[in-house]
């Protein structure tokens, strides 16, 4: 199904807990001096504007990024933060990066970047927004993507797993495509993000996958009020493969965040 947009919820309370862990993950990585592979199967169009008529329509951006910035509730410093500076001084005060701009941020040069999205308008926008950082975009599923870049060159490095769960496959399949990955990719870190909803509908995928006891197995979830009446989003939740040392801590930090945000 090609029907997700993401820049009706660019910026919300779920972006910010992805995003909070993948800037921090990145700014780990990149602290030693050997080259990175960044690879993404369900990339949206990579920049939004939180000014658009889709965004400004849900006003989840305005629960989540732009109140946590209004408020100064990001520590200083955070490279969330550092990314969301360097891309609002090259596009504008509304500009919002979704992960591979993230990532492009972040990453140095001779790091590889390698983004899948079949959506053919968020594709094409991905392609433009990509275009000065010289990433590899590509119209292709990215669940086979994945599999055909495995084991990447650079070797080490991170994927991210961000499907719209429009389709119950992305639940039922998700253990068995990550272990698969892993065995291909053994010191690959792999981070997937889920939504929590009132169905739990994530909670049998979560059981399959800790019962595989892959390394490094770290999850991280937060709750939330649902953004409007009716809204079956109640949080958000990360499963990290690898998980880089160190990670635990930043999540105690995002537990106090979005206490603080209620």
């Amino acid at each position: 199904m090609l029907s997700y947009q993401h820049i009706y919820h660019a910026g919300n309370l779920a972006d910010v807990q992805k995003h909070a862990f993948l800037a921090w993950m990145l700014k780990y990585l990149t602290r030693k001096d050997k080259p990175l592979s960044y690879i993404e199967t369900h990339s949206g169009r990579g920049l939004y504007h939180l000014d658009a008529a889709e965004a400004v329509k849900t006003g989840e951006a305005k629960a989540g990024i732009s109140r946590l910035l209004a408020e100064g509730m990001l520590d200083e410093g955070h490279p969330l933060l550092e990314a969301l500076e360097q891309v609002r001084a090259k596009h504008g005060e509304t500009a919002y990066p979704g992960s591979p701009v993230l990532a492009a941020e972040l990453l140095r040069p001779g790091d590889s970047l390698h983004l899948a999205e079949l959506h053919p308008r968020e594709h094409a926008a991905l392609a433009a927004a990509m275009r000065p950082y010289g990433a590899k975009v590509y119209r292709e599923d990215g669940y086979a993507l994945a599999q055909s870049l495995t084991p990447p060159v650079p070797r080490r490095g991170l994927m991210l797993i961000d499907p719209s769960y429009e389709t119950s496959d992305d639940y039922s399949a998700m253990s068995a495509r990550i272990t698969k990955l892993h065995r291909k990719w053994n010191v690959g870190v792999i981070a997937l993000w889920y939504p929590i909803l009132t169905t739990d509908a994530h909670l049998p995928m979560l059981e399959k996958l800790e019962a595989q006891a892959l390394p490094g197995g770290f999850r991280h979830e937060v709750r939330f009020s649902p953004v409007r009446a009716g809204h079956r989003m109640i949080g958000s939740g990360l499963f990290v493969i690898n998980a880089p040392y160190g990670i635990a801590e930043e999540g105690k930090k995002l537990d106090q965040l979005y206490q603080a945000l209620g």
